[in-house]
């Protein structure tokens, strides 16, 4: 099914700002629910990871009154980039949605792999399947930390921001099941998610060699699904909890554990 995309969602409360070692980052206020009401600015934002904020990015981002970072990257992507930068009075919680080993694996593929490689791998659809397949797969077996960040979040945990490595793809589905908790609609969490594949919120790729391999465009073409925000892959997130839980409601319910008491303590931190 194709999914439309409304072009005339409200600008986001304000500027972005162009950070140096922060990418992807976003307010997500503004977003409308179903029954009217609008996600408070300033409550919740998502970005990529933090490890090579600058002080410039890092007094920005201690400016937003942050009470929790999630960091949804596994050791693999800590081990390779950094730990987060350390923001004062702000508490960091560390929740992996994904396998440390695929995690090593991956990017191992990504800055090393050969052109036969990543053909293999990636090639003829393989790389958006694949991609696919880790939402469907997120949602099916990470229905445990995911209820976890959404019952922190009307407890005690706002401002909040979520990240992961490229802020695209563990941070998006955690961001996107937070909306659908608060009645956000799907075609406004689509909206947002591929602000995603704008060119400066982009994960920055770097492969290990410069050589005229690593240069080759085939093996950027090979490689884009992978760094690419798409409709398809949200769709697949979307369409396991209908297939799975019958909806969102009891996917809420049954798979993440969540009250109508925590759901509504949720509406009422963030949303006007």
């Amino acid at each position: 099914m194709t999914q439309q995309i409304p072009q005339d969602l409200p600008a986001h409360p304000e500027p972005t700002p162009e950070m140096t070692g922060v990418r992807n980052f976003r307010d997500v206020g503004g977003l409308p629910t179903t029954d009217g009401r609008r996600v408070r600015p300033g409550r919740l934002f998502r970005s990529g990871h933090l490890a090579h904020a600058t002080e410039t990015d890092a007094e920005f981002l201690s400016s937003l009154g942050l009470h929790t970072v999630f960091d949804f990257r596994n050791r693999a992507d800590r081990a390779l980039e950094g730990p987060d930068v350390e923001l004062p009075g702000v508490r960091n919680v560390n929740i992996p949605l994904s396998d440390p080993a695929d995690g090593g694996e991956f990017w191992r593929m990504v800055r090393e792999g050969g052109i036969d490689r990543l053909r293999a791998l990636l090639g003829g659809g393989r790389a958006a399947a694949r991609m696919a397949e880790s939402y469907r797969e997120m949602v099916r077996t990470r229905t445990a930390e995911h209820g976890r960040v959404v019952q922190a979040l009307a407890e005690d945990s706002v401002p909040a921001l979520m990240h992961c490595a490229a802020g695209k793809d563990r941070a998006g589905l955690a961001v996107a099941v937070t909306l659908l908790a608060l009645g956000v609609d799907r075609d406004a969490i689509t909206a947002d998610y591929m602000e995603s594949d704008a060119p400066h919120n982009r994960y920055r790729m770097v492969r290990r060699d410069d050589t005229p391999e690593t240069r080759d465009p085939e093996v950027t073409e090979l490689l884009a699904p992978l760094f690419d925000a798409r409709p398809a892959y949200l769709a697949a997130a979307y369409e396991t909890i209908d297939a799975h839980w019958g909806g969102v409601e009891r996917y809420l319910r049954e798979g993440l554990g969540l009250t109508p008491a925590t759901r509504e303590r949720l509406r009422d931190r963030l949303l006007d």
